[in-house]
């Protein structure tokens, strides 16, 4: 197969019955998702409250994002090598037994720095090696025709943690204190475990070959088909752009609503509900109209809407359309992502997704922090409205590079490519 065709097969086990097991396998990866905000929330509101440092702060989202962005290239080979179901398994147990840990030393006294970091650093590998592992198994599950539409339906329910994890961390944080929600995410993660192991999950063929190649060959390989294959290299590219100039200014938007329209808590929450609301029926319509999207067209479209919005949101002084531009991006997200995952999913074949979302994993990780440590300190010399437009209209211009380069040209064919196969998919090897 040379780089340019799409997998010949997208899911290894479509057989009668999988709604049942991906229905069991979102459901334990929500409760698991649960846990795992309710202890981000807490951790940071910790800090927060017990140092009034922003140095901590700034070590806490190092520990936090920085393990999982150098652990996601080698987890991704691991993904491809092992069952998968048990990577996912034996990582989230990893995390809940350090989380355990930290709750216990808490309870006895014991409340340093150090350790918290720790744990975080700890989680962030965890994630670092699942994130791979979840986005290449979950084809596994699925039939190709009905990938857009899980990844929708898993986007929907996933976004609406974001509205309820925060309101359920206040909740137990004002009541038990960080160590009751480290309690609590020990228990979501055992539930949440215990129902996937339920779940039949074949290693793949290539994995249980006693003759497949050495780590570092497949390492090697990995490197070189993402960054030669047209299409693939191409939705990394898109998402870096729109981590770098558009995620990481949307987060200077609350400093924006600030200085600009006021600081009363309220604004700041109806702000965050606003997007989290928006990313909820995104999801929803995405998993409705699956079957009618085109997966480039929509990123493609995306890209330039994030942009528009951007360039809106900086000239707007009207805070009911400063909310409703927000609620716009929100509602955007769910499209442009779900097509970007659902077309690499379709388009690689099931033997190397994982090192492939091993890197999907590294631009996620590094794409935001790095555009956050360049315009976070800029937005304290020149006002946020000018950053959102000009980052704006970045994106809109390289949205539109992307499309018209031949590098694009090509990434269109490929990606044309893979739809068709995906319609017609051949017959699945057996596992």
């Amino acid at each position: 197969m040379t780089h340019d065709q799409p997998a010949s097969s997208i899911s290894t086990d479509v057989t009668e019955g999988w709604k049942k097991r991906v229905a069991v396998f979102l459901v334990g990866q929500t409760i698991t998702t649960f846990g795992s905000f309710l202890v981000q929330y807490a951790i940071m509101w910790h800090l927060t409250l017990t140092t009034k440092s922003g140095l901590v702060l700034a070590l806490a989202a190092v520990f936090g994002f920085l393990p999982q962005a150098i652990v996601s290239i080698f987890a991704g080979v691991w993904a491809d090598r092992v069952n998968r179901k048990w990577m996912i398994i034996i990582s989230d147990s990893s995390i809940a037994l350090a989380t355990l840990a930290l709750a216990l030393l808490m309870l006895s006294g014991v409340d340093d720095l150090w350790l918290i970091f720790v744990v975080m650093a700890v989680r962030s590998v965890g994630a670092g090696i699942q994130m791979p592992a979840i986005s290449s198994l979950l084809p596994q599950l699925v039939p190709g025709d009905q990938l857009m539409r899980v990844n929708g339906i898993n986007s929907s329910v996933q976004s609406s943690l974001t509205i309820l994890a925060p309101i359920a961390a206040a909740a137990v944080y004002a009541n038990l204190a960080l160590t009751g929600i480290l309690f609590i995410d020990v228990i979501t993660a055992a539930i949440g475990l215990s129902l996937l192991a339920t779940v039949k999950v074949p290693t793949l063929a290539r994995a249980a070959r006693s003759d497949k190649p050495s780590y570092f060959a497949d390492l090697k390989d990995g490197i070189q088909y993402t960054f030669t294959h047209d299409l693939v290299r191409w939705v990394l590219v898109i998402f870096a752009v729109v981590f770098l100039l558009i995620v990481a200014p949307s987060n200077l938007s609350p400093l924006m609503l600030v200085r600009n329209f006021g600081d009363e808590v309220w604004m700041l929450t109806v702000l965050e509900l606003s997007f989290g609301v928006g990313m909820v029926l995104g999801g929803a319509v995405i998993a409705v109209l699956a079957s009618k999207l085109d997966r480039l067209s929509t990123i493609i479209g995306t890209s330039i809407a994030f942009g528009v919005m951007a360039i809106a949101m900086g000239f707007t002084t009207n805070l009911i359309l400063f909310y409703g531009l927000f609620f716009l991006i929100g509602l955007t997200v769910p499209a442009f992502s779900t097509s970007a995952f659902t077309l690499l999913q379709e388009t690689v074949e099931p033997e190397r997704q994982g090192r492939v979302f091993g890197f999907v994993g590294i631009v996620m990780s590094v794409a935001m922090p790095i555009g956050m440590a360049v315009l976070g300190p800029l937005a304290d010399v020149v006002a946020v409205e000018l950053l959102l437009i000009i980052t704006g209209a970045a994106t809109v211009v390289i949205a539109a590079l992307a499309v018209l380069l031949p590098a694009g040209k090509r990434a269109i064919a490929a990606a044309q490519a893979s739809t068709r196969q995906s319609e017609n998919p051949a017959p699945a090897s057996a596992e």
